[in-house]
Parts: structure tokens; C-alpha cells; sequence
């Protein structure tokens, strides 16, 4: 069975059909979900949805595009929220460069009391990286991110950056992208990952895989993302769904 270890089931791109959605991620051995909320209003349809179906798990944290509303309040909310029993990692956090909606010194600062507060609570972190590697992985490194460790989120860069990701007990998680035909970095990143350390995922509704790119991403589709690091790996399918989802329940201490 299989593993989504981010999907964005709060987003109102599903309001409409969640219930058909779902069965389709099961006729397609998808048993767990990790949904992810991100702000206010996502980490409180987040919690909805976990009160109502047993196989979804719940990442909380602040998107750095939001970081510029990120209050005190926020930050002892969640702290609060880390005890909730089906919330697994804290983020998705990180810095986004792509998008010029929060000053970088703020991303900086927000991305910073996020990861101080996961080594806390001792959460696992889950990282967004866009356009910020450089960034990101040195703020990883100066804030001892390696007590927690985490999961780089739609992995897309080197693989020198995933061996300095790895050296911070950071699994790598790989989403649609890796099925895209121009993508190269990720399929490379996927053929040199330790099956121990590798993750994947969705990110629905974003970045459907081939061959639904373009249209509305859905957790069904991770077993696309599946077959395709099995063809890469040259293992078979079914031994890349006991892998990533034995390292998910691992890294997030679900029995």
C-alpha cells in the first residue's frame, strides 16, 4: 500500500467531490495521507478532515509565503497543535523566492522559530524550497534541523544538495515531477536515493503527474509517482510501496 506524504485534501479544489476522491486514491493502494496545513484556514479544514477519516495524518506549520502574518499567537497555536495525536511534522516551512509576497528577512525569522519550535516538541519538519536552496539548507544547518530531521518536500535539485539533505537525517520525497519528460534533476536524485531515506508524494492539487499534467493532481495519483521511481530504480513497484511507506510510518512514529 501506498503513502501520500503530502496532499493538500484542504484545499478547495476538492470541496466538491472529496468523498469520490478518496475512493479513488483507495482503488489505487493509496491507505494513508499526510495532509498538510499551511495557514489558519487550511490547518483548521486540516483538522476536519482528520476528525473524520482514521487514515489521515496531519502536517501543520506556516508556509513562507505567509510568513508575514505569522504572529506569537500563531507559534504557541502550534505548540498547542503538536499534541494533537494524528499531527506527525511540522510545515510545510521553509523559503520561497518564486513568490514576492513576504520579505525575505521575515521567511528567514518565521522559517527559523519553526524549526527551533519542531526541536521542541521533537517533531520531524517538512520542507518548501523554491528558488531558496542555498537558503534553506543553510538555515538547516545553523539551527541543528538534524535533531529532528524531515522530509524535503518535491525534491528537484542535485544530488550534492540531497547528500547535504541526507547528512541532516532528511528523507527525500519525490512527486510528480519525477514523471515529467524534460525533468531531469529529480529522476537522478531518485536513481541515487537510499531506498531508506526516500519518500513520496503528490502535493495535490499541484503538479499532476504524466500523463495528467496540467489538469488537478489527486492522491490517486502517487502510485504514478510510485511505478515511476520502481522503472528508475529497476525494482518493482510493490517494492517501492513497502519501502516509502515503511520509511513514512517510521519517520512519523506511526505504529
Amino acid at each position: 500500500m501506498l503513502f501520500d506524504t503530502h496532499v493538500h485534501l484542504n484545499d478547495e479544489a476538492f470541496n466538491e467531490d472529496l468523498e469520490a476522491v478518496i475512493a479513488r486514491a483507495k482503488e489505487n493502494d493509496v491507505s494513508r495521507m499526510a495532509v498538510v496545513g499551511f495557514n489558519k484556514k487550511t490547518i483548521e479544514r486540516a483538522l476536519e478532515l482528520a476528525d473524520q477519516y482514521s487514515f489521515i495524518y496531519l502536517i501543520v506549520g506556516w508556509h513562507p509565503t505567509d510568513a508575514i502574518d505569522f504572529t506569537e499567537a500563531d507559534l504557541n497555536w502550534l505548540r498547542e497543535l503538536a499534541e494533537h495525536p494524528r499531527v506527525v511534522a511540522l510545515g510545510e516551512m521553509g523559503l520561497d523566492y518564486h513568490w514576492d509576497t513576504s520579505p525575505k528577512e521575515v521567511q528567514f525569522e518565521v522559517f527559523r522559530k519553526q524549526i527551533r519550535l519542531a526541536r521542541e516538541v521533537k517533531l520531524p519538519i517538512v520542507i518548501h524550497n523554491r528558488e531558496a536552496t542555498e537558503d534553506v539548507v543553510r538555515i538547516l544547518e545553523e539551527e541543528h534541523a538534524e535533531e529532528v530531521g524531515g522530509i524535503m518536500h518535491c525534491f528537484g535539485e542535485t544530488v550534492e544538495v540531497m547528500e547535504r539533505c541526507l547528512a541532516l537525517n532528511f528523507h527525500i520525497s519525490f512527486g510528480g515531477t519525477v514523471t515529467f519528460k524534460n525533468a531531469k534533476l529529480p529522476k537522478i536524485a531518485a536513481e541515487a536515493i537510499p531506498i531508506d531515506r526516500m519518500l513520496i508524494e503528490t502535493d495535490a492539487p499541484y503538479l499532476a503527474p504524466h500523463p495528467n499534467r496540467g489538469k488537478r493532481n489527486e492522491p490517486a495519483y502517487v502510485k504514478l509517482v510510485a511505478e515511476k521511481i520502481a522503472e528508475l530504480k529497476e525494482m518493482k513497484y510493490e517494492e517501492i510501496a513497502r519501502h516509502t511507506m515503511d520509511n513514512a510510518n517510521k519517520l512519523f512514529g506511526i505504529q
